[in-house]
C-alpha cells in the first residue's frame, strides 16, 4: 500500500486523462494521481481521441487550458461525443480564469487553479468523481 492512499479510494479505481501541452504540467499532475487513479498524461487532445478507443475511455480529463484557448468551446463537446459521460476539469493559471469560465460555460464540469498542490489536485479530482468520503449528495423526496 502507498503512504497517503485512501483504501476506500484505492478499491474504486477510475481513470484520468491529462491533456496539456505543458510536459511539467502533465508529469506533475500524473505522479500526484497515479497512486489512487490511473493516469495517463497525453499532449495533445487528438492523442487522447486515438487513445481512448474503446476500453480506455477516462472518466475525467484535466485539460490544459492553451488548448481551449487554441480550439474553443468545441473542443469540451469534441470531448463529450468521443468520451460520454466524461467530467472536464480545466487547469490553467489564476489569470486564465476568464478562459476557465469560458469552459465552464461550454459544458467543463470546474477548474484546477495553479499553482497545484497534492492536497487540492486529490481533493477536487476525489470530488469531481463522486470518490471516498465525496460520495454523492442524495436527495430526498418528501412526500405529498
Amino acid at each position: 500500500m502507498q503512504m497517503g492512499v485512501e483504501t476506500s479510494n484505492a478499491e474504486g479505481r477510475r481513470r484520468v486523462f491529462v491533456v496539456d501541452d505543458d510536459e511539467i504540467t502533465r508529469v506533475a499532475l500524473q505522479l500526484m494521481l497515479h497512486d489512487e487513479i490511473e493516469t495517463h498524461e497525453l499532449a495533445t487532445p487528438e492523442e487522447a481521441f486515438v487513445r481512448g478507443v474503446d476500453w480506455l475511455k477516462p472518466d475525467l480529463v484535466l485539460l490544459g487550458a492553451s488548448f481551449f484557448n487554441q480550439k474553443g468551446p468545441a473542443l469540451i463537446g469534441q470531448l463529450a461525443v468521443h468520451f460520454p459521460d466524461v467530467r472536464i476539469l480545466i487547469v490553467c493559471d489564476k489569470s486564465d480564469e476568464a478562459t476557465a469560465a469560458e469552459g465552464i460555460k461550454a459544458g467543463a464540469h470546474g477548474v484546477l487553479i495553479k499553482p497545484l498542490t497534492l492536497e487540492t489536485v486529490r481533493k477536487k479530482v476525489d470530488t469531481i468523481l463522486e470518490r471516498g468520503a465525496t460520495a454523492p449528495i442524495v436527495r430526498l423526496r418528501v412526500p405529498k
